[in-house]
């Protein structure tokens, strides 16, 4: 059994590779849509393809939304640099005999700018704001093995001008209870601009990535590593897994979680001069109080500024 949902997960990344490659593109809209969802995802720094029993795993492989065993939902707020603000919910049932549902809204408001004419005369203000609704979907089509999928409509904002599009993110998940270990593999924002703010058409942020999971024998950890962005332009073939993740979910003890995190491709993108700081490293908390799991997350960009994220997650 263990060897076909191996199989399961590599003929799923054989066939998304393909589909990967012809979408890539050098420039991208809505990329909003690469932020992290939520605070836990964030301090394990997005490494989050195989996590399991989590609602936000919507936003990063929708097959994980078939290891839950509940009514899930979640809420944050994300505070990025300058006046920009998020917000995100999530929210996953169980529809007997059908299967596994989730729904999810994340939400980005850039502020307010000044607005000035050709001869540089304030002339007032203007907004930005980006929005994007999923509703997904999961089952499992063998023991053990999971296959997940999502749409989603993105819409956007600059002032008077305007942009929409259509998007769909694909999933598989293999676990192996008996070990605590899952691999799994997901493409997101495979789709397509409707309308853009000028005459050109850009490139949704196409993002393929693989992942695995592992609870060490013996270890109160959650182990997590993941490759995504595979679908790049690279200039060689080790180049092409620049943009690796990994994550670790320490249970403290019953009530607290401590997580820390690393992205190497964050690093390297908010790297100045010779020095990086702490870019690319990111650690949270998560606390579990009465069915409640309160978790924050600090995300560096190093000189650029730091990013912090909370969340609240319960069953209902």
């Amino acid at each position: 059994m263990a060897g076909k949902g191996v199989r399961a997960v590599i003929v799923a990344v054989a066939l998304l590779v393909p589909v990967a490659g012809m979408a890539a593109g050098a420039k991208t809209v809505f990329n909003f849509l690469r932020n992290d969802v939520g605070a836990r995802a964030a301090g394990l720094a997005g490494s989050f393809t195989t996590v399991q029993g989590d609602p936000d795993g919507l936003f990063y492989n929708p097959a994980t939304l078939g290891t839950l065993n509940a009514s899930v939902g979640a809420v944050g707020f994300f505070k990025h640099l300058m006046d920009i603000n998020a917000g995100y919910a999530s929210y996953s049932t169980e529809v007997q005999g059908i299967g596994r549902f989730g729904a999810g809204i994340v939400y980005t408001n850039y502020g307010t700018f000044d607005e000035t004419d050709e001869l540089g005369t304030n002339i007032g203000t203007f907004g930005a704001s980006d929005l994007a609704l999923s509703v997904g979907y999961a089952l499992s089509v063998e023991e053990n093995v999971y296959l997940g999928g999502a749409v989603k409509g993105i819409y956007s904002t600059i002032g008077s001008y305007s942009s929409a599009g259509v998007a769909a993110d694909l999933g598989v998940l293999y676990t192996i209870p008996s070990s605590r270990f899952a691999i799994g593999a997901s493409i997101r924002n495979l789709g397509v601009q409707l309308s853009s703010y000028g005459s050109v058409k850009e490139d949704l942020p196409l993002d393929m990535g693989i992942g695995a999971s592992i609870v060490p024998k013996g270890l109160p950890l959650l182990l997590n590593v993941g490759v995504h962005r595979l679908n790049d332009d690279a200039p060689d073939f080790v180049s092409r897994f620049r943009a690796f993740t990994v994550g670790g979910e320490f249970t403290l003890s019953k009530v607290v979680l401590l997580r820390v995190g690393y992205d190497n491709a964050r690093r390297k993108d908010y790297k100045i001069g010779s020095s990086a700081g702490l870019a690319g490293f990111s650690g949270g908390l998560g606390i579990l109080v009465s069915g409640y799991s309160f978790d924050y997350a600090l995300s560096s960009l190093g000189k650029a500024g730091n990013l912090h994220r909370i969340s609240l997650r319960t069953d209902f």
